[in-house]
């Protein structure tokens, strides 16, 4: 956007305590009233140019380079595509349910990462605290247990990583057609003790969410909250899917846009859009268009469109999740956590599962079809939807390459949540505060965004935020050292 003569410019560069590095640019007119408010991602990312002319089979292993947060699910994501390369629809027992285990241990480590790390210092101290209290540091020093507790949650989850794909990052135990180890007897034995309590937690945690959100309803309601569609995974009943279903999306009423899409037809049902201010793309529903076809991915989008959770207590929180808003499609921005909670919730509840089936002790690892050269991987990553396309040629190399990952289909979601908050608490402000800016990146926050998926390259680690007059002359700076 070129800027009029009475436009004033706000950077927030980088957004702090999200995974990768982004800054929110503010443009305010001559009444210092906001007149447009842009997410930027300011890293450029290269991998599906990387990967061409690398084998194959190759894939499950690089792509996960990605991100050391989510590796497991690039991972997973490029092996189910990888499968489908080399002609296998459908794994073995053994196989599928030790993949499923891995990508359950990914939900509850990432979502427990995210929720006591990075957002629980918002929810317990509030959006305008001081800084020095903003963090998990002051989160330990207050809340011992809390933060001991999130910690511990995690480390369980990267266990379960570890046991299934050799490594706790960036492991090597999905290949094509299946899986090159099994669960032993002394690796399930070492897991089942500390189960119990990873169940109490999980409840504790749900609870926590779900009182913040009831508690102060009024305030989230008007936070970075708008109507939208939303898309994820479901299974062929309707229940909530998280390893392997077909695509359904919804609008803001929850009727359905269309449902039980193969993953290999998701080109027919979602565009992108490219923008000249952003090295991330806008993807949107086909059948509605860009301008209002965007959607919402993620905890809060998955839970909106699922029937119900075929895990018990999950499914109860998830009741007590649709009656705060009569079963209609929750639109919240802040709800994301209260979702994310009962997906950590029913991920506890799969593992616990999984744990004690013995199918994990199996020894048929493998298997072979015939050879493909396109495929389509979709996947519930822990932030949202995750798309793998790839084709191959007659020498085994990849020759094209489409990731679409969580984060950029919240693209238009995040940005219409940082636009938002703006308007309500920086327009017309006369002096732009550590709080007030705390609010920007609040919104940004709930969508658990990693950056480094979305795009890739270096990016600047303080925050700087650059207040300018009409003529781009600076009227204030302020820096935030990284923290």
């Amino acid at each position: 956007m070129t800027t009029s003569p009475a436009t004033k410019r706000v950077v927030i560069e980088p957004v702090t305590r999200v995974e990768g590095h982004g800054k929110v640019t503010i443009m305010l007119d001559e009444h210092n009233e906001v007149q447009q408010a842009r997410l930027h991602i300011v890293e450029f990312r290269g991998f599906e140019r990387f990967i061409q002319g690398r084998p194959f089979w190759e894939l499950p292993v690089l792509v996960q380079r990605l991100c050391g947060i989510c590796p497991v699910s690039h991972h997973l994501c490029a092996a189910k595509a990888v499968d489908k390369i080399v002609g296998v629809d459908e794994l073995t027992p053994t196989a599928d349910k030790m993949r499923r285990l891995m990508h359950f241990g990914q939900m509850f480590q990432s979502h427990a990462l995210h929720f006591f790390h990075l957002a629980s210092p918002d929810l317990l101290f509030g959006f305008g605290a001081e800084l020095t209290r903003r963090n998990v540091i002051a989160l330990a020093g207050e809340n011992k247990d809390l933060a001991r507790q999130g910690i511990l949650m995690r480390r369980y989850g990267q266990e379960i990583i570890k046991a299934t794909a050799g490594k706790k990052v960036h492991g090597t135990g999905a290949i094509p057609g299946g899986i090159n180890k099994n669960l032993t007897i002394a690796e399930r034995d070492a897991l089942l003790p500390e189960l119990e309590q990873m169940k109490a937690w999980s409840r504790e945690a749900v609870a926590l969410a779900k009182g913040y959100t009831e508690q102060n309803l009024e305030m989230v309601s008007d936070f970075a909250s708008f109507e939208s569609n939303h898309l994820g995974l479901v299974r062929p009943d309707g229940g909530l899917e998280l390893y392997d279903g077909g695509l359904r999306a919804i609008d803001a009423d929850g009727k359905t846009i269309f449902d039980h899409v193969e993953n290999d037809r998701y080109l027919e049902f979602l565009g992108e859009e490219v923008r000249s201010w952003s090295y991330m793309k806008f993807p949107f529903i086909r059948s509605i268009g860009p301008e209002e076809g965007w959607y919402r991915v993620g905890p809060l989008a998955r839970v909106n469109v699922c029937d119900h959770i075929d895990t018990p207590e999950a499914e109860a929180a998830r009741r007590d999740f649709a009656a705060v808003t009569d079963g209609r499609p929750n639109h919240l921005s802040m709800a994301y956590h209260w979702a994310r909670m009962i997906e950590v919730l029913h991920s506890i509840e799969k593992i616990e599962e999984l744990l004690n089936d013995p199918d994990l002790q199996g020894t048929d690892l493998v298997v072979t079809g015939e050879r493909r050269e396109e495929a389509v991987g979709i996947i519930e990553a822990p932030r949202g939807t995750l798309f793998h396309h790839y084709k191959v040629d007659e020498n085994d190399q990849v020759v094209m390459a489409n990731l679409i990952v969580s984060t950029t289909s919240n693209n238009e979601p995040m940005n219409r949540a940082v636009e938002a908050v703006a308007r309500k608490y920086l327009g017309g402000a006369p002096e732009i505060t550590e709080g007030l800016l705390n609010h920007v990146e609040v919104a940004i926050r709930a969508y658990d965004p990693c950056l480094s998926c979305a795009t890739h390259a270096l990016g600047k680690m303080p925050l700087r935020v650059d207040l300018v007059d009409h003529e781009e002359r600076l009227i204030s700076r302020a820096y935030r050292e990284p923290g």
